[in-house]
Protein backbone atom coordinates (compact mmCIF):
# COMPACT_ATOMS: atom_id res chain seq x y z
CA UNK A 1 0.00 0.00 0.00
CA UNK A 2 1.50 3.46 1.08
CA UNK A 3 5.04 3.67 1.97
CA UNK A 4 6.27 5.45 4.68
CA UNK A 5 6.14 8.91 5.98
CA UNK A 6 8.30 11.40 4.84
CA UNK A 7 9.15 14.67 3.69
CA UNK A 8 6.87 17.41 2.48
CA UNK A 9 5.28 17.20 -1.15
CA UNK A 10 5.45 18.57 -4.53
CA UNK A 11 5.70 22.06 -5.16
CA UNK A 12 2.62 21.52 -7.54
CA UNK A 13 -0.32 21.88 -4.73
CA UNK A 14 -4.05 23.62 -4.25
CA UNK A 15 -4.18 26.72 -2.14
CA UNK A 16 -6.74 25.46 -0.44
CA UNK A 17 -7.17 25.82 3.23
CA UNK A 18 -7.76 21.64 3.25
CA UNK A 19 -4.21 21.22 2.38
CA UNK A 20 -2.24 19.96 4.66
CA UNK A 21 1.46 18.30 3.16
CA UNK A 22 2.61 17.02 6.43
CA UNK A 23 -0.51 15.46 7.18
CA UNK A 24 0.45 11.67 8.62
CA UNK A 25 -1.91 8.58 7.43
CA UNK A 26 -2.93 7.64 11.16
CA UNK A 27 -4.34 11.58 10.76
CA UNK A 28 -5.97 11.58 8.08
CA UNK A 29 -8.15 7.96 9.08
CA UNK A 30 -8.27 9.11 12.47
CA UNK A 31 -11.99 10.51 11.88
CA UNK A 32 -13.09 7.47 10.29
CA UNK A 33 -11.52 4.63 11.83
CA UNK A 34 -15.26 3.69 13.62
CA UNK A 35 -16.41 3.30 10.03
CA UNK A 36 -13.21 1.31 8.87
CA UNK A 37 -14.07 -0.51 12.59
CA UNK A 38 -17.03 -1.54 10.97
CA UNK A 39 -15.88 -2.55 7.64
CA UNK A 40 -13.32 -5.13 9.45
CA UNK A 41 -15.82 -6.82 11.23
CA UNK A 42 -18.55 -6.93 8.39
CA UNK A 43 -15.28 -8.19 6.40
CA UNK A 44 -14.88 -11.33 9.32
CA UNK A 45 -18.52 -12.15 9.17
CA UNK A 46 -18.77 -12.72 5.66
CA UNK A 47 -15.33 -14.70 6.02
CA UNK A 48 -17.79 -17.14 8.35
CA UNK A 49 -20.53 -16.91 5.92
CA UNK A 50 -18.36 -19.25 3.49
CA UNK A 51 -18.98 -22.92 3.57
CA UNK A 52 -17.67 -24.54 6.24
CA UNK A 53 -14.62 -26.21 4.52
CA UNK A 54 -13.45 -22.49 2.42
CA UNK A 55 -13.84 -20.79 5.30
CA UNK A 56 -9.88 -21.15 5.88
CA UNK A 57 -9.64 -19.21 2.66
CA UNK A 58 -11.92 -16.48 3.31
CA UNK A 59 -10.59 -15.92 6.80
CA UNK A 60 -7.28 -15.51 5.09
CA UNK A 61 -8.10 -13.58 2.69
CA UNK A 62 -10.49 -11.35 4.86
CA UNK A 63 -8.04 -10.48 7.51
CA UNK A 64 -8.85 -6.85 8.21
CA UNK A 65 -4.85 -6.16 7.44
CA UNK A 66 -3.34 -3.53 4.68
CA UNK A 67 -4.82 0.25 4.98
CA UNK A 68 -7.97 -0.37 3.48
CA UNK A 69 -7.77 2.42 1.51
CA UNK A 70 -10.81 1.74 -0.79
CA UNK A 71 -12.88 1.78 1.98
CA UNK A 72 -11.22 5.21 3.06
CA UNK A 73 -12.48 6.54 -0.11
CA UNK A 74 -15.57 5.47 0.49
CA UNK A 75 -15.76 6.80 4.45
CA UNK A 76 -14.66 10.46 3.50
CA UNK A 77 -16.19 10.82 0.00
CA UNK A 78 -19.39 9.76 2.10
CA UNK A 79 -18.87 12.54 4.61
CA UNK A 80 -17.64 15.03 2.25
CA UNK A 81 -21.43 15.20 0.93
CA UNK A 82 -23.53 14.19 4.27
CA UNK A 83 -23.39 11.09 6.93
CA UNK A 84 -22.18 7.78 6.66
CA UNK A 85 -24.11 4.75 7.67
CA UNK A 86 -24.97 1.30 7.41
CA UNK A 87 -25.24 1.43 3.54
CA UNK A 88 -21.65 2.76 3.01
CA UNK A 89 -20.23 0.50 5.14
CA UNK A 90 -22.07 -2.50 3.49
CA UNK A 91 -20.84 -0.75 -0.10
CA UNK A 92 -16.74 -0.42 1.30
CA UNK A 93 -17.14 -4.07 2.47
CA UNK A 94 -18.29 -5.19 -1.55
CA UNK A 95 -15.41 -3.07 -2.75
CA UNK A 96 -13.46 -4.52 -0.49
CA UNK A 97 -13.73 -8.05 -1.67
CA UNK A 98 -13.88 -7.36 -5.39
CA UNK A 99 -10.29 -5.88 -4.76
CA UNK A 100 -9.35 -9.38 -2.55
CA UNK A 101 -10.46 -11.01 -5.65
CA UNK A 102 -8.36 -9.51 -7.83
CA UNK A 103 -5.44 -9.84 -5.67
CA UNK A 104 -6.00 -13.27 -4.84
CA UNK A 105 -5.92 -13.92 -9.18
CA UNK A 106 -3.15 -11.63 -9.39
CA UNK A 107 -0.87 -13.45 -7.03
CA UNK A 108 -1.85 -16.73 -8.63
CA UNK A 109 -0.73 -14.92 -12.39
CA UNK A 110 2.60 -13.38 -10.62
CA UNK A 111 3.76 -16.50 -8.65
CA UNK A 112 3.74 -14.73 -5.63
CA UNK A 113 4.57 -16.16 -2.39
CA UNK A 114 3.41 -13.08 0.00
CA UNK A 115 0.99 -10.87 0.43
CA UNK A 116 0.70 -8.35 3.44
CA UNK A 117 3.55 -10.56 5.39
CA UNK A 118 1.71 -14.23 5.00
CA UNK A 119 1.56 -16.88 2.40
CA UNK A 120 -0.93 -16.09 -0.32
CA UNK A 121 -3.32 -18.24 -0.90
CA UNK A 122 -1.78 -19.90 -4.03
CA UNK A 123 1.01 -20.40 -2.15
CA UNK A 124 -0.57 -22.36 0.82
CA UNK A 125 -3.81 -24.42 -1.04
CA UNK A 126 -2.34 -24.00 -4.78
CA UNK A 127 -3.49 -21.79 -7.74
CA UNK A 128 -6.24 -24.05 -8.11
CA UNK A 129 -7.86 -23.80 -4.75
CA UNK A 130 -6.93 -19.80 -5.31
CA UNK A 131 -8.37 -19.06 -8.75
CA UNK A 132 -11.89 -20.73 -7.62
CA UNK A 133 -11.96 -18.82 -4.43
CA UNK A 134 -11.06 -15.35 -6.18
CA UNK A 135 -14.42 -16.19 -8.21
CA UNK A 136 -16.43 -16.98 -4.87
CA UNK A 137 -15.26 -13.67 -3.44
CA UNK A 138 -16.60 -11.90 -7.11
CA UNK A 139 -19.81 -13.71 -6.60
CA UNK A 140 -19.70 -12.96 -2.27
CA UNK A 141 -19.37 -9.27 -3.45
CA UNK A 142 -22.17 -9.37 -6.00
CA UNK A 143 -24.63 -11.14 -3.66
CA UNK A 144 -24.18 -8.61 -1.31
CA UNK A 145 -24.74 -5.84 -3.23
CA UNK A 146 -27.75 -7.49 -4.75
CA UNK A 147 -29.42 -6.56 -1.24
CA UNK A 148 -29.77 -3.24 -1.53
CA UNK A 149 -33.08 -1.95 -2.33
CA UNK A 150 -32.02 -0.58 -5.96
CA UNK A 151 -30.86 -1.86 -8.41
CA UNK A 152 -28.13 0.61 -8.90
CA UNK A 153 -25.62 -0.62 -5.84
CA UNK A 154 -24.92 -3.98 -8.08
CA UNK A 155 -25.35 -2.71 -11.70
CA UNK A 156 -22.46 -0.04 -11.01
CA UNK A 157 -20.25 -2.93 -8.89
CA UNK A 158 -20.66 -5.24 -11.63
CA UNK A 159 -20.03 -2.85 -14.77
CA UNK A 160 -16.66 -1.59 -12.60
CA UNK A 161 -15.69 -5.25 -11.65
CA UNK A 162 -16.49 -6.01 -15.62
CA UNK A 163 -13.80 -2.98 -16.05
CA UNK A 164 -11.13 -3.92 -13.71
CA UNK A 165 -10.90 -7.79 -14.90
CA UNK A 166 -11.14 -6.16 -18.69
CA UNK A 167 -8.07 -3.99 -17.36
CA UNK A 168 -5.85 -6.70 -16.22
CA UNK A 169 -6.60 -8.95 -19.40
CA UNK A 170 -5.13 -5.73 -21.75
CA UNK A 171 -2.29 -5.28 -19.14
CA UNK A 172 -1.74 -9.31 -20.01
CA UNK A 173 -1.68 -8.83 -23.27
CA UNK A 174 0.47 -5.97 -23.31
CA UNK A 175 2.94 -7.31 -21.88
CA UNK A 176 7.05 -6.60 -23.26
CA UNK A 177 4.72 -4.89 -25.69
CA UNK A 178 7.56 -1.89 -26.17
CA UNK A 179 5.36 0.10 -28.66
CA UNK A 180 2.56 0.52 -25.91
CA UNK A 181 1.01 4.02 -26.60
CA UNK A 182 0.73 6.45 -23.68
CA UNK A 183 -2.79 6.77 -24.08
CA UNK A 184 -3.15 2.71 -24.06
CA UNK A 185 -0.96 2.72 -20.95
CA UNK A 186 -3.29 5.29 -18.62
CA UNK A 187 -6.38 3.40 -20.28
CA UNK A 188 -4.91 -0.08 -18.89
CA UNK A 189 -4.31 1.56 -15.17
CA UNK A 190 -7.71 3.72 -14.89
CA UNK A 191 -9.61 0.08 -15.68
CA UNK A 192 -7.90 -2.24 -13.66
CA UNK A 193 -6.86 0.41 -10.73
CA UNK A 194 -8.45 3.80 -10.62
CA UNK A 195 -12.10 2.69 -11.53
CA UNK A 196 -12.79 0.95 -7.71
CA UNK A 197 -11.16 4.28 -6.54
CA UNK A 198 -14.13 5.89 -8.86
CA UNK A 199 -16.57 3.37 -7.78
CA UNK A 200 -15.76 3.87 -3.95
CA UNK A 201 -16.26 7.95 -4.20
CA UNK A 202 -19.51 6.94 -6.99
CA UNK A 203 -21.27 4.90 -4.19
CA UNK A 204 -20.37 6.91 -1.28
CA UNK A 205 -21.92 9.79 -3.18
CA UNK A 206 -24.95 8.36 -4.12
CA UNK A 207 -26.01 6.49 -1.02
CA UNK A 208 -25.39 9.86 0.47
CA UNK A 209 -27.96 11.86 -1.54
CA UNK A 210 -25.48 14.00 -3.47
CA UNK A 211 -26.36 16.34 -5.96
CA UNK A 212 -25.26 15.34 -9.50
CA UNK A 213 -22.48 17.57 -9.81
CA UNK A 214 -21.12 16.46 -6.28
CA UNK A 215 -21.23 12.67 -7.47
CA UNK A 216 -19.46 13.74 -10.28
CA UNK A 217 -16.75 15.79 -8.54
CA UNK A 218 -16.24 12.61 -6.51
CA UNK A 219 -16.16 10.07 -9.60
CA UNK A 220 -13.69 12.64 -11.04
CA UNK A 221 -11.65 12.88 -7.73
CA UNK A 222 -11.41 9.26 -7.81
CA UNK A 223 -10.31 8.20 -11.11
CA UNK A 224 -7.62 11.17 -10.96
CA UNK A 225 -6.48 9.83 -7.15
CA UNK A 226 -6.65 6.09 -8.37
CA UNK A 227 -4.53 7.36 -11.74
CA UNK A 228 -2.08 8.78 -9.65
CA UNK A 229 -1.49 6.02 -7.08
CA UNK A 230 -0.91 3.44 -9.61
CA UNK A 231 1.76 5.69 -11.40
CA UNK A 232 3.30 5.87 -8.07
CA UNK A 233 3.09 2.54 -7.53
CA UNK A 234 5.18 1.74 -10.70
CA UNK A 235 7.48 3.87 -9.70
CA UNK A 236 7.92 2.38 -6.29
CA UNK A 237 8.94 -0.88 -8.66
CA UNK A 238 11.80 1.21 -9.77
CA UNK A 239 12.79 3.91 -7.75
CA UNK A 240 14.09 3.77 -4.36
CA UNK A 241 14.59 1.03 -1.64
CA UNK A 242 13.50 -2.34 -0.89
CA UNK A 243 13.26 -1.22 2.74
CA UNK A 244 11.44 1.86 1.92
CA UNK A 245 8.97 0.26 -0.83
CA UNK A 246 8.25 -2.51 1.85
CA UNK A 247 8.49 -4.93 -0.98
CA UNK A 248 11.13 -6.28 -3.73
CA UNK A 249 11.80 -4.04 -6.32
CA UNK A 250 11.53 -5.10 -10.37
CA UNK A 251 8.57 -6.97 -10.13
CA UNK A 252 6.73 -5.73 -12.73
CA UNK A 253 9.44 -5.94 -15.42
CA UNK A 254 10.04 -9.47 -14.33
CA UNK A 255 6.36 -10.49 -15.33
CA UNK A 256 6.98 -8.10 -18.35
CA UNK A 257 4.92 -5.57 -17.38
CA UNK A 258 6.24 -2.47 -19.13
CA UNK A 259 5.67 1.26 -16.39
CA UNK A 260 5.50 4.23 -17.26
CA UNK A 261 9.26 5.13 -16.58
CA UNK A 262 10.21 2.28 -18.70
CA UNK A 263 7.97 3.08 -21.59
CA UNK A 264 9.23 6.74 -21.43
CA UNK A 265 13.26 5.48 -21.70
CA UNK A 266 12.46 3.27 -24.27
CA UNK A 267 10.50 6.44 -25.55
CA UNK A 268 13.43 8.76 -25.37
CA UNK A 269 16.33 5.64 -25.80
CA UNK A 270 18.70 5.44 -28.97
CA UNK A 271 18.11 2.55 -31.06
CA UNK A 272 21.15 0.61 -29.63
CA UNK A 273 19.97 1.39 -26.13
CA UNK A 274 15.92 0.45 -27.28
CA UNK A 275 17.31 -2.92 -28.18
CA UNK A 276 19.50 -3.35 -24.61
CA UNK A 277 16.48 -2.18 -22.26
CA UNK A 278 14.32 -4.90 -24.72
CA UNK A 279 16.61 -7.50 -24.09
CA UNK A 280 17.16 -6.99 -20.36
CA UNK A 281 13.51 -7.37 -19.76
CA UNK A 282 12.89 -10.30 -22.37
CA UNK A 283 15.67 -11.76 -20.49
CA UNK A 284 14.89 -11.31 -17.13
CA UNK A 285 17.07 -11.45 -14.42
CA UNK A 286 17.16 -9.98 -10.84
CA UNK A 287 20.14 -8.53 -11.51
CA UNK A 288 18.89 -6.87 -14.74
CA UNK A 289 17.20 -3.81 -12.71
CA UNK A 290 20.66 -2.02 -11.38
CA UNK A 291 21.15 -2.11 -15.91
CA UNK A 292 17.54 -0.63 -16.16
CA UNK A 293 17.70 2.02 -13.72
CA UNK A 294 20.94 2.97 -15.37
CA UNK A 295 19.02 3.65 -18.48
CA UNK A 296 16.29 5.16 -16.62
CA UNK A 297 18.55 8.03 -15.26
CA UNK A 298 20.27 8.30 -18.37
CA UNK A 299 17.01 9.52 -20.05
CA UNK A 300 15.92 11.50 -17.22
CA UNK A 301 12.54 9.23 -16.94
CA UNK A 302 12.63 10.02 -12.86
CA UNK A 303 11.50 13.23 -12.64
CA UNK A 304 8.83 13.34 -15.56
CA UNK A 305 7.05 10.41 -13.85
CA UNK A 306 6.66 12.75 -10.47
CA UNK A 307 5.25 15.12 -12.41
CA UNK A 308 2.60 12.97 -14.16
CA UNK A 309 1.51 12.10 -10.45
CA UNK A 310 1.85 15.78 -9.44
CA UNK A 311 -0.20 16.26 -12.51
CA UNK A 312 -3.54 13.71 -11.43
CA UNK A 313 -3.05 14.76 -7.25
CA UNK A 314 -3.88 18.56 -8.67
CA UNK A 315 -6.61 17.32 -11.04
CA UNK A 316 -7.89 15.26 -7.66
CA UNK A 317 -7.71 18.25 -5.69
CA UNK A 318 -9.71 20.67 -7.97
CA UNK A 319 -12.58 18.30 -8.34
CA UNK A 320 -12.93 18.70 -4.61
CA UNK A 321 -13.30 22.70 -4.75
CA UNK A 322 -16.86 22.40 -5.76
CA UNK A 323 -17.79 20.34 -2.26
CA UNK A 324 -18.63 22.21 0.71
CA UNK A 325 -16.34 22.58 3.66
CA UNK A 326 -16.55 19.15 5.82
CA UNK A 327 -13.84 16.74 7.35
CA UNK A 328 -14.53 14.42 4.36
CA UNK A 329 -13.78 16.88 1.88
CA UNK A 330 -10.18 18.01 4.29
CA UNK A 331 -9.94 14.10 4.62
CA UNK A 332 -9.65 13.93 0.93
CA UNK A 333 -7.66 16.52 0.28
CA UNK A 334 -5.15 15.25 3.60
CA UNK A 335 -5.08 11.34 0.84
CA UNK A 336 -3.64 13.86 -1.73
CA UNK A 337 -1.54 15.90 -0.08
CA UNK A 338 -0.37 12.60 1.87
CA UNK A 339 0.21 10.19 -1.66
CA UNK A 340 2.14 13.30 -2.85
CA UNK A 341 4.09 13.71 0.54
CA UNK A 342 5.00 9.49 -0.46
CA UNK A 343 5.78 10.69 -4.15
CA UNK A 344 8.56 13.38 -2.92
CA UNK A 345 10.27 10.35 -0.83
CA UNK A 346 11.50 8.89 -3.83
CA UNK A 347 15.20 8.62 -5.11
CA UNK A 348 16.84 6.81 -8.06
CA UNK A 349 18.00 3.47 -7.24
CA UNK A 350 20.90 3.37 -9.17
Amino acid sequence: MLAVESKAATSDSTDSPDTNPTRSWNQIVEQVNPFLQAVNERLIQQANDFDPKIVPYAQSALNGSGKHLRPTLVALAGSAVGKTGDAQVTVAVIIEMVHLATLVHDDVMDEAQIRRGQLTIAANWGNEIAVLFGDCLFAQALKLASSFPTTEVCRAVAMATNTVCTGEILQTQHRRNFELSRREYFRVIEMKTAELFTLSCDLAAFLGNASAKQRAALRQFGAAFGTAYQVYDDCVDLFGSETAAGKSLGTDLAKGKLTWPVLLAWERASAADRENLESLIQNWQPQNLSAVNELLARYETFEPSLKVIAKYLEKSRQALKILPESSGRSGLFGLADFLAQQTASLTVSI
